[in-house]
């Protein structure tokens, strides 16, 4: 589970709704079941007519890894998995890798090794990858665009609620015993969409996109790493390329993790 989206989301709910309460407000007062309707219905129904159906159907899956992760690249482990590869295919020939390729979990991995250990071109390779990366990327930002789209509509979609519940008041102006409560009523639907664009939905595709940008750095690892076997580097090339693509701070463990081998 994604700590930091559990507890950013934890902290969001303590400080509004604790706020409200220190101000003297009811927390009861914020459920309101035709606001709900109002802004959830009325949101999601707005966000399908924006999005193809692909898109409305994949998104679930898309969110929970906002809570939960994907797969994910462990890219230092991608490293380590290409430098032994390297060592192997120099000592033993591309073909010894075969029995290594169904102990690669990751599909994209795995299916690269197998196309270098069949032989692909080197130019064509590169581009099989490179069209699968950007598929993956075209996929992410559809569910990104999804969730921005809803950060932008539900707040909008609170005022038409709020003005929805202001003509109800209007229209029974003769009862001043129910003109405060029933202005209170209206507004939480605007609360409501102002909450979740800028609590759930708008982080969310934050969150996700600074996810999709680091899988598809790893994804750029991975092709690299093929391409430098390919083209026989040595090990030590192998792995000095591609610690290009980790944190400094992933290099430094890697560095006095070969100092206390030797």
């Amino acid at each position: 589970m994604d700590l930091a989206t559990v507890i950013g989301l934890a902290l969001a709910f303590i400080g509004i709704i604790g706020g409200n309460v220190l101000e003297g407000g009811n927390p009861g007062a914020l459920f309101n079941i035709p606001g709900l309707m109002i802004v959830f219905i009325g949101s999601f129904g707005a966000m399908m007519i924006s999005q193809p159906m692909s898109v409305m159907v994949g998104l679930p899956k898309f969110l929970m890894k906002a809570f939960f992760g994907g797969a994910g690249h462990n890219s230092a482990e991608t490293v380590d998995l290409f430098v032994t590869m390297a060592d192997k295919a120099r000592r033993e020939g591309l073909l010894a890798l075969e029995a290594d390729v169904d102990k690669i979990h990751d599909p994209f991995t795995r299916k690269g090794v197998q196309l270098m250990i069949d032989g692909t071109d080197p130019e064509l390779l590169r581009e099989i990858m490179e069209i699968e990366a950007d598929a993956m990327k075209h996929r992410h930002e559809g569910n990104f665009a999804a969730l921005e789209f809803l950060g932008g509509i539900a707040p909008t979609i609170g005022v038409l609620g709020a003005v929805m519940g202001l003509m109800g008041v209007m229209a029974h102006l003769d009862e001043p015993e129910h003109i405060g409560p029933g202005i209170a009523t209206a507004f939480v639907a605007t609360f409501y969409g102002v909450f979740t664009a800028n609590v759930l939905y708008l982080p969310l595709a934050s969150k996700l996109k600074s996810n999709s940008k680091h899988e598809l750095h790893a994804l750029n690892v991975v092709i690299e790493g093929l391409m430098s076997i390919q083209s026989g580097d040595n090990p030590r090339i192998v792995r000095e390329k591609l610690e290009g693509f980790l944190q400094p701070n992933q290099r430094q463990k890697k560095d006095d993790s070969m100092r206390e081998a030797a």
